[in-house]
């Protein structure tokens, strides 16, 4: 679903879109202009890329460590231990080797984003691991998987980004001297080895140079190692205390806001300063004395990281309160239950929080207050020191109880998220009107796309359409199946007149009312839910929906009007459709309602034996059966000549043309004449004149629906 991220879109016309059209402020475009640049979408995407690793790896270490002892001493026994070592093995797979993913993730996303057609791509990211490898000290005699892992991200950045811009600019520079190095008649794969080979070798020395230098100037053994002492002298000053641990969840925070895996890229300094105290205290315990140190590992975990970076699990709690916005519901959502293991991404990537100005306050502002509140209460003896190792995935309240072994641990996570709900609450209301206004902005040029390519785009499937069309179609498609799974569809009701003046039906048109924007363009909503693959669902409640509304058209239109609703070729024909109505005969009864079914599908019907029982079976129960659109063609001519149907409703370009064009006078007459003959009614639609009535009624048509009478109209 997230998937969904996912953004707000639709529909244009709406009131308040002038106020989406205003001038945009220096604030927002220095950070739209920020989010834009290579170097953050690089970063932005390349994590969001290896979200599938973060997601394997956590929910591998879920399983190692769930905090249930049935359930540990189970897999502890079972095949001689045989899950944890699996469990493991895909863990160090994943974070084990992170930084690797990462730095190909960007590699890959950087090149995509420059779409260079003539750069091999796969060269830059062979460049940039090749470059990591070198700056993280391949050769030192610490070297581990452990320095691929977490502890190595900011490296992976750098590496990413830098090395593949290098080795762009070095291929473009030897493009020209190609040809004269290779022969025609060279291998294809093997000559493109070749070309790739220039410019990563050129890359591959750079960074050694760099290295080089580092351990010369620096005395550092390693670049890797020279960026792990710079974070770690940022954390060198005073002792481990409370300006420490507030200023570590800060920069941690403005990291991860900034697309950078903070917790990850700080491990080191977490590892230096915080993770011994834990053993500090428990050594403390064992002696019988009183354990001094607040700011463990787990004292992070606890309390401030629930839910993730950024203290989300109180984000999520505010948008499933009070976000009236149904995508970031489903949002939230899909994400809960990683959630309640601490793992965050989803909401991290998906709403998105980072590069989002109106989350920056909340997302920095929540986890410093969690950690003043907590160190404060511990500090006053409110809450007990922690001595007990946890999991970082371990639930909220689970792991404030088991951390500190008593009931306050846990009360102090409840306290702590209450306030950082109450916290996120206006932001994510804001957020809400935000979208609106870019719902609002957006639709307009869409639905101008849309309809000006209506036809064509008939034989397109809108929700795989590139870009910003097909990201606001999927939105759309999203919204609108929400709506079909609670049976919620609007209908308004046009009316149909004789000649005489009076009312003799109503058509139920759907009437989607998008919760940001008001009424969608219907075609649009049909085609979004055919694509969708919910057409039939949505069908069934507009006819439910319909036949529940009966009371109050007959009360508004007469007592004998007939009542329409319009259903798709392909799905009348349908077994599903067929059992649908079924049920529906057996509940309400159809006979005597009046109802009548308009296939709206203007491709050719099977008109086989299955079909005309269909129809049969349809007249059984007591449906009515109209065409819509219907005119000369080949088609047409065999639905009267079979009597398919009790309705003719006129195609309306041939209405239309009624005053202009003598071939739509005589078309339509034809059709008066063979259905007056066969005994069928016609309607036409789209009468917008007197004398477009007048001429039908000379030719013999004496039903009409448009907006000479009336537009389609609300009911309650």
């Amino acid at each position: 679903m997230f998937l969904l991220s996912i953004h707000s879109v639709l529909t244009g016309g709406a009131p308040g879109c002038e106020k989406g059209r205003e001038k945009m402020s220096k604030p927002k475009k220095f950070i739209r202009g920020l989010e834009g640049t290579t170097v953050v979408r690089s970063v932005r995407d390349g994590l969001i890329n290896i979200i599938p690793i973060l997601i394997i790896g956590a929910f591998a270490l879920i399983l190692n460590t769930f905090p249930v002892e049935g359930y540990q001493s189970f897999i502890q026994s079972f095949l001689g231990g045989f899950f944890p070592k699996l469990f493991n093995l895909v863990n160090k797979g994943t974070f084990g080797v992170l930084s690797l993913y990462m730095t190909f993730s960007i590699s890959r996303s950087y090149m995509q984003i420059k779409s260079d057609p003539e750069a091999a791509n796969f060269g830059a990211a062979l460049s940039s691991v090749l470059s990591f490898f070198i700056l993280a000290g391949v050769d030192l005699a610490d070297f581990s998987v452990d320095s691929m892992g977490p502890k190595s991200m900011f490296l992976a950045i750098i590496t990413g980004l830098g090395a593949s811009a290098l080795y762009l600019c070095f291929d473009r520079a030897f493009r020209k001297k190609r040809r004269k190095v290779f022969s025609s008649g060279a291998d294809r794969v093997f000559n493109r080895m070749l070309t790739v080979l220039p410019p990563m070798a050129l890359v591959a020395l750079i960074a050694a140079l760099i290295n080089l230098a580092v351990i010369r100037f620096f005395g550092a053994d390693s670049f890797r190692i020279l960026l792990a002492h710079a974070f770690e002298k940022l954390f060198s000053y005073g002792e481990v205390g409370f300006l420490k641990g507030f200023f570590f969840v800060l920069f941690s925070s403005v990291l991860w806001f900034f697309g950078i895996h903070g917790s990850d890229t700080l491990e080191g300094v977490m590892e230096k300063y915080f993770t011994p105290l834990l053993a500090q205290n428990q050594a403390a315990v064992t002696a019988g004395a009183a354990p001094a140190g607040i700011l463990t590992k787990q004292f992070f975990d606890c309390f401030v990281l629930m839910g993730g970076c950024g203290s989300t699990i109180c984000l999520l709690i505010a948008i499933l309160l009070f976000s009236r916005n149904r995508s970031k519901r489903g949002l939230g959502l899909t994400a809960a239950f990683p959630m309640i293991f601490n793992i965050n991404e989803l909401m991290v990537f998906g709403l998105p929080i980072i590069f989002n100005p109106i989350m920056l306050f909340p997302f920095l502002a929540v986890p410093l207050v969690c950690y003043s509140s907590a160190y404060l209460a511990t500090a006053a003896g409110l809450v007990p020191v922690i001595t007990n190792s946890v999991e970082w995935t371990t639930p909220v309240i689970l792991g404030g109880l088991r951390a500190t072994g008593s009931v306050a641990g846990a009360l102090m996570q409840v306290f702590n998220i209450i306030v950082g709900v109450l916290i996120y609450m206006p932001f994510v209301r804001l957020l809400d009107r935000r979208s609106e206004e870019e719902a609002r902005r957006t639709y307009d040029s869409f639905i101008d796309y849309y309809k000006k390519n209506e036809s064509a785009l008939n034989s397109e499937r809108l929700i795989d359409l590139p870009g910003l069309n097909g990201e606001l179609a999927r939105e759309l498609c999203s919204e609108i199946r929400h709506s079909a799974d609670l049976g919620d569809v609007a209908l308004a009701y046009q009316p149909q007149y004789g000649y005489d003046g009076a009312c003799i039906g109503a058509e139920a048109l759907l009437r989607y009312k998008h919760p940001a924007v008001g009424v969608l363009y219907p075609p649009l909503v049909i085609k979004l839910a055919d694509e969708g693959g919910f057409l039939q669902q949505f069908e069934e409640a507009i006819i439910k929906k319909a036949l529940s509304d009966r009371e109050k058209v007959l009360a508004r239109f007469g007592e004998n009007v007939k009542l329409s609703v319009n259903v798709n070729g392909k799905t009348v024909v349908t077994e599903r459709f067929l059992s649908f109505c079924r049920d529906l005969d057996k509940k309400v009864g159809i006979k005597g309602k009046n109802l009548c079914i308009e296939v709206t599908e203007r491709a050719t019907l099977s008109l086989d034996s299955e079909t005309r029982k269909t129809f049969d079976e349809l007249r059984e129960m007591g449906f009515l059966l109209a065409i819509d659109d219907f005119s000369m063609g080949q088609t047409s001519i065999n639905y009267l000549k079979e009597k398919t149907f009790d309705i003719i409703k006129l195609d309306g370009s041939l209405v239309s043309g009624l005053e202009t064009h003598q071939n739509c006078r005589e078309i339509v007459s034809s059709i008066v004449t063979l259905s007056s003959t066969l005994g069928l009614t016609v309607i036409a639609e789209y009468v917008q004149t007197d004398k477009e009535r007048e001429m039908l009624h000379n030719i013999g048509c004496d039903c009409y629906q448009g907006y000479l009478y009336s537009p389609a109209v609300f009911i309650d």
